[in-house]
């Protein structure tokens, strides 16, 4: 089994009117999920989230929140290969709205907790997001 070490960040933007809504990338493979991909050599965690953003949304104007990050791991194929993944995800406001998507998506959302927790495909970034309003509802004094 080959391991694979992946960084990447619940994305989240404050709107005037309706307060916080989290970044939503559908994939090409049909897929809802957060911005992420592979940690490179020479990279950290926190470095690899920021370019993967800036690679897949055009964003470039972020603050991490100090405090979030949260790990996941499961198993896919890549061809007759098993890989064992490790994703970490940090919590970040985007201070701009506007998108530039890769050729690795083909739509992009804005959603309220409510919404976005219904259009994410995996159950383990489910429970990322639910982490995510959680610590923002604790740390943070704007309107979710």
């Amino acid at each position: 089994m080959r391991d694979e070490r992946s960084s990447g960040a619940v994305v989240f933007s404050i709107d005037k009117n309706s307060g916080a809504e989290f970044l939503l990338l559908h994939h090409t493979s049909g897929h809802w999920d957060f911005p992420k991909g592979n940690i490179e050599i020479g990279e950290d965690e926190m470095q690899a989230a920021r370019r993967e953003i800036l690679e897949e949304t055009g964003i470039r104007d972020i603050n991490f929140l100090e405090g979030f990050r949260k790990k996941i791991e499961y198993r896919y194929k890549r061809g007759e290969k098993l890989i064992h993944k490790e994703v970490i995800f940090y919590l970040l406001r985007a201070n701009t709205r506007k998108i530039i998507l890769s050729n690795e998506h083909i739509a992009y959302v804005w959603n309220k907790y409510d919404s976005a927790i219904k259009k994410l495909t995996y159950k383990n970034t489910k429970n990322v997001l639910t982490e995510a309003k959680k610590f923002l509802e604790t740390n943070s004094p704007e309107k979710l």
